[in-house]
């Protein structure tokens, strides 16, 4: 099988997909964060989302937009519309009825951006790179709470990469992202405790530098950041983690997004890179 070429010969630039939070909102329950009772202040997010999409644009990131739809608070988690590699885009199948209205949206962008989009069978599950992140040549890929074992393994047959399936067991932590960030091919942020037994000790043994975060910074959602070159984005308040990150020569960028955290996402969430999650640019 033939790989798509390398990211870097296809984008000059950090390449990214996101959603103005137009309809954002707390509409359904389907994860532990999320309470119809515990709304998202509006006005808030669209505050927080702009400093988000401020500070990327300084990063030096080309910046694309899904245009918002009612009916679908949801679409501004654009991290889970697909896993890009290459030219090539893997389209979600979402496994909650609520948010399986996105697919038509991000099949749309994504082919107007000039991605080929490839779907996997209707009885498949699959999010996208919340649950698909490499880590060097290796994809490592999120199963059980809401993608498949079989999802993945077919993702990674279809671009001939190696896989590590890694069983997700605490329900806060539903999405690869929320508990793992690869930083670069030999380092990445973690909470082991969402993890089986399996999946740390794979963890442990396949990548040499992991930081470890505490309960308080994984629930605040530090895992869920987004890496652009040396430079972190996550969600304010968690400063242990901003020091491990200083000590290893990366500059942390902290912003608030605790109105995106009261439906279970944070920074990484509310991105999809475009020139693949395999690109540390």
């Amino acid at each position: 099988m033939t790989k798509s070429p390398p990211v870097d010969r296809l984008f000059d630039s950090p390449y990214i997909l996101m959603c103005p939070p137009r309809f954002y909102g707390i509409e359904y329950e389907i994860n532990p964060w999320m309470s119809r009772e515990r709304q998202a202040d509006h006005a808030l997010a669209t505050q927080q989302w702009n400093a988000l999409f401020q500070i990327l644009q300084s990063t030096g990131a080309t910046i694309e937009l899904v245009e918002p739809q009612p009916g679908l608070p949801d679409l501004v988690f654009t991290a889970n519309a697909a896993m890009v590699f290459g030219r090539r885009c893997y389209l979600s199948r979402f496994r909650h009825q609520q948010r399986q209205g996105e697919e038509q949206h991000f099949r749309a962008t994504l082919a107007n951006l000039g991605f080929d989009v490839e779907e996997l069978p209707s009885d498949f599950y699959f999010e996208g790179a919340g649950d698909a992140l490499f880590c060097g040549e290796t994809l490592f890929a999120g199963y059980r709470i809401r993608s498949t074992a079989r999802s993945l393994q077919e993702i990674a047959r279809r671009i001939d990469r190696a896989v590590i399936c890694l069983e997700l067991v605490d329900s806060r932590f539903y999405h690869l992202d929320t508990c793992f960030c690869p930083l670069s091919p030999h380092q990445a942020i973690w909470f082991p405790p969402a993890f089986d037994e399996y999946g740390q000790r794979v963890l442990r043994q396949s990548i040499p530098d992991l930081i470890e975060l505490d309960e308080t910074e994984a629930a605040a959602f530090a895992a869920n950041a987004v890496v652009v070159g040396r430079q972190v984005v996550t969600n304010s308040g968690c400063p242990k983690l901003a020091a491990a990150l200083r000590s290893r020569g990366f500059e942390p960028i902290e912003t608030p997004l605790s109105e995106f955290g009261k439906a279970g996402g944070s920074a990484k969430c509310l991105t999809l890179r475009l020139d693949g999650e395999e690109a540390f640019r």
